[in-house]
């Protein structure tokens, strides 16, 4: 960290778009830095707008010609998405100088309007590249470290499985104390959440925070799209969610709970996904001869807000209530939704499920055909058992499935019976 800064992952991506196309887009969910992070890569080659400003995007509005004669390149345009027309404008300028690259740096709070008019207007003139919350290898500055399967040895081993109690064990030294959070430590930076200002400004009373989030994106961003008609039934329909945060999403049962029908909760669900405050994983199919579940799992990308929602605001009720596990399941998954989506690519995350319950919490899909299982365990200790369903999938696709991984909330990297290791959350 410098001056309060915390670098982020995303930094090397972003600064190569802006090398390879005229326009870049950066989204994802309010307060994730958007625009601290331009700023502190661009602000010096390049002249900030905010179209927040009511004057400012009037005018961007009025006479989208003249405000972009008034702002020429290479320039930041801010919340982009208060002012969706200007994007089609934008197509006739950078075309004229199509040569020229890292002229107009947009962001945006993503939503479904926004998404459509860079479809629409800049299809092969922008890179699209989304930033979310902080990681923890952002928050414990080690914001490039690969994930687990990607270090040492293990980067090549594409064609058998390692010992597993190797894997893993070549970062430990680097990781320092801050990549192993105490158990109290741990579970206070879950409930806190990721957001960069609740990390960087301790002092912030979180509810307080949340709070404000939560009535600004509903005010702001939900009240914006027509399919939502009732905010007060919207907010009753975020916190639902966030109590199926892992788990699998049955869309009747959720209607029914909240007096919806299943095609509203389908388009409310798909607002959430593209504000970036929720994900659906859809389960992994293959020819392994079974049964499997076709409902996807849901998952609230900030685990603070999850908390929030659930009304869990002390970390010992967080660990020692019925939602540890879930809130524990949602942290891994954002640790490695946030690291695949920094390196600018696509996530491939899914789940394994039989029909009779076998289940495996997560499944990456690496270079074709492998795959990663990995199992999260709000425990500080590590037991056979848990690699039980990670050695189930090995057998039933023992050509696709690599080592396996079970992360846990204790501090050391531990084998767990032939083919998995127990990795800390602190060094996933």
């Amino acid at each position: 960290m410098n001056d309060g800064y915390i670098e982020r992952a995303l930094e090397p991506t972003l600064r190569r778009a802006g090398e390879q196309f005229p326009a870049v887009v950066l989204t994802g969910p309010r307060q994730a830095g958007k625009t601290t992070l331009l700023r502190r890569l661009f602000g010096e080659t390049h002249e900030y707008v905010s179209l927040e400003a009511p004057d400012t995007r009037a005018l961007a509005l009025a006479d989208p010609r003249s405000f972009l004669a008034r702002h020429a390149p290479p320039v930041i345009f801010d919340e982009v998405q208060q002012a969706p027309d200007l994007l089609s404008y934008l197509q006739e300028a950078i075309d004229e100088r199509r040569e020229l690259r890292g002229r107009y740096l947009l962001s945006g709070s993503q939503n479904l309007l926004l998404l459509e008019r860079v479809s629409e207007s800049l299809a092969g003139r922008a890179a699209v590249l989304h930033l979310m919350p902080l990681s923890r290898r952002e928050t414990t500055g080690r914001p490039h470290e690969p994930l687990p399967w990607l270090t040492g040895a293990q980067a090549g081993a594409r064609d058998g499985r390692t010992d597993g109690a190797q894997v893993g064990a070549t970062d430990g030294a680097r990781d320092g104390a801050a990549g192993r959070p105490s158990f109290d430590g741990l579970w206070a930076s879950l409930v806190r959440g990721s957001y960069p200002e609740l990390v960087a400004r301790p002092e912030i009373d979180t509810a307080g925070w949340y709070n404000a989030y939560v009535a600004t994106y509903l005010e702001r961003d939900v009240r914006s799209v027509r399919q939502v008609g009732d905010l007060a039934q919207f907010r009753d329909f975020l916190r639902a969610i966030a109590l199926r945060s892992g788990q699998i999403l049955n869309l009747a049962d959720l209607g029914r709970d909240l007096g919806l029908t299943a095609k509203t909760v389908r388009v409310w669900l798909s607002v959430l996904e593209a504000s970036f405050l929720a994900v659906l994983v859809r389960p992994y199919f293959a020819n392994a001869g079974k049964r499997l579940t076709k409902s996807p799992k849901v998952y609230l990308t900030d685990v603070g807000l999850l908390c929030h929602l659930a009304g869990i605001g002390e970390p010992r009720h967080a660990a020692d209530g019925p939602l540890a596990g879930a809130i524990f399941e949602t942290a891994v998954f954002g640790e490695l939704y946030k690291t695949m989506l920094s390196a600018g690519t696509t996530p491939r995350i899914h789940f394994w499920r039989t029909a009779k319950g076998s289940e495996v919490d997560l499944v990456v899909e690496e270079e074709y055909p492998f795959l990663v299982p990995i199992e999260a365990k709000a425990s500080g200790t590590l037991r056979p058992e848990m690699g039980a369903q990670i050695r189930a999938l090995q057998r039933d696709l023992p050509e696709r499935v690599r080592d396996g991984y079970v992360v846990y909330t204790g501090d050391r990297v531990a084998p767990v019976g032939t083919g998995v290791t127990g990795v800390p959350f602190g060094r996933f």
